[in-house]
C-alpha cells in the first residue's frame, strides 16, 4: 500500500487519480479504515493526512465506492471536529434544513426503493387479519409521515362486505405541517370513499410522547404502527448506562478486523471482504476521542416505552426497521458495519438510478449520508440511529410481554408479488420464523415483525 502523502500535487497523487476502479476502491477503504483508527486514538495530524488522500478519489456523483466514501469521510471530520464543540457549533450555527426538503427526501427513498411499499403492504394485511369483524377500531401510527398507506387500507375497509367499521388513526410525528397534511389526505379519501373516520394528532418526539394523548378508549379494536422509529429510543438506554456507569462502554473496545460478514456478490462487498484480510490493528480506546452528552433526561427509554405499549393491549402492533448491526460500542465495529449495509443500499440505486440523477444524490446525501454521520460522528444520546437485528427485536419484545403473531401466507404473497413486479432482480424477500426480510441480494435490510401483548 503506498504510504499517505500531505503533499496534494506529489507524483503519488497523480498515480491514484489514474487508479482503475476496482484498485480505488480497495484504497478508499484501507484509507477510511486507517483514518478511523486515528480518529480513535486521537491521532488527528495522522487523521488529517489520511482524509487529504480520501478527498482526492472520494466523489458524491462518482462509482459506488467514491459515492459512499465521501459521507465516510464527512463524518469522520465531524467526529474530530466535536472535540472542539465551539468550532463544531460555529461551523454549524446556519445549518438549516426545509421542512420541504425533508418532505421530499423522504418522497424520494418511498419511490426510489420499495422497502416501504412493502412495509406497508405487510402492515396493512396484518392488520385487517387482526381487525376482522371488528366495527370501531384505533390505529397509533408512531411517525405519521406518508398518507399513501393509510388511504391504501381505507379503501380495503371501504370494500367489507358487512360495511367499513369506525376508523381513528392516532399520528405522531415532531413536525405539526406534516400531520396537517396527512390529516387533510386521510379526510378526502374517508369523505370520497364515505367512511366515518377521525384523525387526532400528536405532535411530538417519540421518546418524550405522553400515552395520555393517544386517546386509547374501551371497546375499540387497537393496532400499532411502528416504521423506522423504535431504534432511535436505545438512545436513551445508553445514557441511563452511562450515568450508571461512564466506565462500561470503554471495557469492550477490542474489535477482530479479520472477521468476514455476509455481503451480496457487489463489487464493493468484494471489496470490503478483500481488505478485511489486512488486519487493521485498532486503537486501544476507541471511544475516547469523542466526548459524550452527559446531559441528563426524563426521556422514554426502550424498556418503560414497550412497557407502555403493553399497556395499551394492542391485538397487533406490525414493527418495520433496519435489519443492520449499527448500535456497536466502538466507532470501528459501527464504521464497519455501515459499510456493509450502506453500501448495498448505494448499490441498489447503482443498479436502478443513472449517477446524474439529482433525485439520487439528494437521496444519498440528505438521507443517508445524515444517517452515516449521525452513526460514526455522534456519540451518547445525540446517536439515534442505532439499527439492531431483528434477533435483538426479537429479545426486547419478549422481554415486554409481546408474543410473536407470524405474517401471514397471503400478505407475504401480496409482498412478494410487488417485489417482482418493481423490475429489479437484486431485490428479494425471505420468510424469517414467520417475519420478512427484505433484502438486496443475500443480504437483509429492512425486517418487519408483527406482535401482540401476552396476558
Amino acid at each position: 500500500m503506498m504510504s499517505p502523502s500531505p503533499s496534494l500535487g506529489s507524483p503519488n497523487n497523480l498515480l491514484l487519480r489514474e487508479m482503475k476502479s476496482e484498485e480505488r476502491g480497495l484504497y478508499l477503504i484501507h484509507l477510511l479504515l486507517t483514518c478511523a483508527n486515528h480518529v480513535a486514538a486521537g491521532n488527528l495530524e495522522n487523521a488529517n493526512t489520511t482524509l487529504e488522500q480520501i478527498s482526492l478519489l472520494a466523489s458524491p456523483d462518482g462509482d459506488t465506492m467514491q459515492r459512499i466514501a465521501a459521507y465516510f469521510m464527512e463524518s469522520l471530520a465531524d467526529r474530530i471536529l466535536k472535540t472542539w464543540p465551539g468550532i463544531h457549533r460555529a461551523l454549524n450555527s446556519t445549518r438549516m434544513t426545509m421542512l420541504s426538503e425533508e418532505i421530499l427526501v423522504q418522497k424520494l427513498f418511498f419511490e426510489l426503493f420499495p422497502f416501504l411499499k412493502v412495509a406497508f403492504v405487510l402492515t396493512n394485511q396484518a392488520i385487517i387479519e387482526a381487525m376482522e369483524g371488528e366495527k370501531m377500531i384505533h390505529i397509533i401510527d408512531l411517525n405519521a409521515a406518508e398518507a399513501a398507506q393509510w388511504i391504501a387500507l381505507l379503501q380495503v375497509l371501504s370494500a367489507r362486505p358487512e360495511g367499513p367499521p369506525h376508523l381513528r388513526i392516532t399520528g405522531v410525528h415532531q413536525k405539526k405541517e406534516i400531520l396537517d397534511q396527512v390529516a387533510h389526505r386521510l379526510i378526502e379519501e374517508a369523505e370520497k370513499l364515505d367512511i366515518p373516520f377521525q384523525f387526532n394528532p400528536v405532535v411530538s418526539k417519540l421518546e418524550n410522547l405522553d400515552f395520555d394523548k393517544l386517546r386509547v378508549k374501551t371497546g375499540e379494536a387497537l393496532a400499532i404502527s411502528s416504521i423506522l422509529q423504535l431504534h432511535s429510543l436505545l438512545a436513551w438506554d445508553d445514557e441511563a448506562m452511562q450515568r450508571k456507569s461512564p466506565l462500561l462502554l470503554k471495557s469492550s473496545n477490542g474489535i477482530h478486523l479479520q472477521r468476514v460478514l455476509p455481503m451480496s456478490q457487489s463489487t464493493l462487498g468484494d471489496f470490503l471482504e478483500k481488505d478485511m484480510v489486512n488486519g487493521y490493528t485498532p486503537s486501544p480506546d476507541s471511544t475516547s476521542s469523542s466526548p459524550v452528552s452527559l446531559t441528563t433526561s426524563n426521556s422514554m427509554n426502550m424498556e418503560s416505552f414497550l412497557n407502555a405499549l403493553w399497556g395499551l393491549s394492542p391485538k397487533v402492533m406490525v414493527v418495520t426497521e433496519q435489519d443492520c448491526n449499527h448500535n456497536g460500542p466502538t466507532l470501528m465495529d459501527r464504521l464497519l458495519e455501515a459499510l456493509y449495509s450502506y453500501a448495498a443500499l448505494f448499490d441498489c440505486l447503482e443498479s436502478t438510478v443513472s449517477r446524474t440523477s439529482l433525485e439520487r444524490l439528494r437521496v444519498e446525501k440528505m438521507l443517508f449520508g445524515e444517517e452515516i454521520k449521525n452513526i460514526i460522528s455522534c456519540e451518547g444520546s445525540e446517536r439515534k440511529e442505532r439499527h439492531e437485528k431483528l434477533e435483538k427485536w426479537f429479545q426486547r419484545f419478549d422481554l415486554a410481554g409481546f408474543g410473536n403473531v407470524s405474517l401471514s401466507y397471503f400478505g407475504m404473497l401480496q409482498a412478494r408479488r410487488f417485489l417482482q413486479s418493481y423490475g429489479c432482480e437484486g431485490y428479494r424477500m425471505r420468510d424469517e420464523n414467520g417475519c420478512v426480510l427484505i433484502c438486496w441480494q443475500d443480504r437483509p435490510m429492512f425486517s418487519i415483525s408483527a406482535w401482540r401483548s401476552r396476558k
